[in-house]
């Protein structure tokens, strides 16, 4: 079995992941733009627990690489330790020590040394948590009864006013869930939080927050004709993208009336790809029986304007997290992973492939078309119009 190649980011490259995590991409996202996928970018950030850690840095009393190198070149010319610590404005003793666990004066680098003294530095912090056990105890208590670190947090502020040994920040609390290599809080303490996620994202870090993931110009399902809403009229669509392996995805499209199912082969879920393939299937029908297309708040409509400026239907979409709005797509969804099951690379699939499925779905009997198929109802609104 041949081995995977271990993926390796730069510092720049980190940072960069971080900046778009922090700004509310999806690791999904941030995988294609290093053409990487999404589990290389979730090894970034889960080590951590999604939290950024902080930037280290020097303390301004420390010794500084210059300082080491004057030091260096202070132990060649074999001047005195007193001499150069009054040249740098340091302790005798400071220099002395620095050179004693760095080798002695024969064995002195300044660049190894000054390395050497950073990495001694990285010694995390104790949190608030693992100093106070009894606070701990009680944050504990209340994760337990599906309290939210926010409203522990505040309770605490509450009912301790002037204690700030019985006082901690919900971040805090987050940070001990998350990042276990603290041993504070337990890791099962995380199936209490309401959203159960692997790793921590704050809920001010969403693109839909910024107004990036909006619809932009889009009309609400409120507005969409009462005629639509009771099927009577043909010609109206629900829409959607169902999902496979490697970021594979086909576009399924279902007319309200008749159950009528077309599926449309795209190579990614942009909303150009999207968009084109929407408007090439809506030119293979008759206006009449393509009248307007309800989808979900899902980012690849998010050129919906191209759409009804190139086919004239008219676009509606349902509120967020509704996808009931969309019932009849939803249960058409489900018809077609009897086809299209779920892990399966949906790329490999090809339009004709994809056609033979859409047809063998609508040539069933439903038993909401009172076991017609929707084949059979979709012909005679045809024929209706012919």
């Amino acid at each position: 079995m041949k081995q995977r190649r271990r993926i390796y980011y730069s510092a720049s490259q980190r940072a960069e992941i971080w900046d778009r995590w922090q700004r509310g991409e999806s690791m999904s996202s941030i995988g294609r733009g290093f053409e990487r996928e999404s589990s290389s970018i979730f090894s970034v950030l889960s080590p951590s627990g999604g939290i950024r850690p902080p930037d280290r840095k020097r303390s301004g009393r420390a010794l500084s690489l210059a300082d080491r190198e004057e030091i260096s070149r202070g132990l060649v010319a074999s001047r005195s330790l007193r001499a150069i610590a009054v040249q740098l404005g340091r302790a005798p003793s400071t220099i002395s020590r620095e050179i004693s666990r760095n080798g002695g004066a024969d064995r002195y680098r300044a660049t190894l040394s000054d390395q050497a003294a950073w990495d001694r530095a990285l010694r995390p912090k104790r949190c608030k948590l693992a100093c106070h056990p009894g606070l701990r105890r009680t944050v504990s208590r209340k994760l337990r009864r599906k309290w939210s670190p926010e409203q522990i947090a505040g309770w605490l502020k509450h009912s301790f006013p002037d204690e700030d040994q019985h006082r901690v920040s919900h971040e805090t609390i987050y940070k001990s869930l998350y990042i276990q290599a603290r041993g504070v809080l337990k890791k099962e303490l995380l199936a209490h939080l309401r959203a159960k996620r692997a790793i921590r994202r704050s809920r001010h870090a969403s693109l839909k927050r910024d107004g990036l993931g909006q619809i932009k110009d889009a009309v609400s399902i409120s507005e969409r004709p009462a005629c639509v809403e009771d099927r009577a009229v043909p010609g109206h669509w629900e829409g959607d993208l169902i999902s496979g392996a490697r970021g594979s995805h086909v576009v399924t499209l279902v007319e309200r009336q008749s159950r009528y199912v077309i599926l449309a082969k795209v190579p990614n879920k942009e909303t150009a790809s999207v968009v084109s393939a929407l408007i090439k299937q809506a030119r293979k029908l008759p206006h009449e029986l393509y009248r307007s297309l309800t989808w979900d708040r899902g980012k690849e409509l998010a050129d919906h304007r191209r759409f009804t400026l190139a086919t004239d239907v008219a676009v509606y979409f349902c509120d967020p997290q509704s996808p009931w709005q969309r019932g009849t797509n939803e249960n058409t969804n489900r018809l077609l992973r009897q086809y299209l099951p779920h892990g399966v690379d949906l790329s490999t699939f090809s339009q004709a492939q994809l056609s033979a499925i859409a047809r063998q779905l609508n040539e069933r009997p439903r038993k909401t078309l009172m076991y017609q198929t929707p084949a059979e109802k979709f012909a005679q609104s045809v024929a209706s119009i012919g």
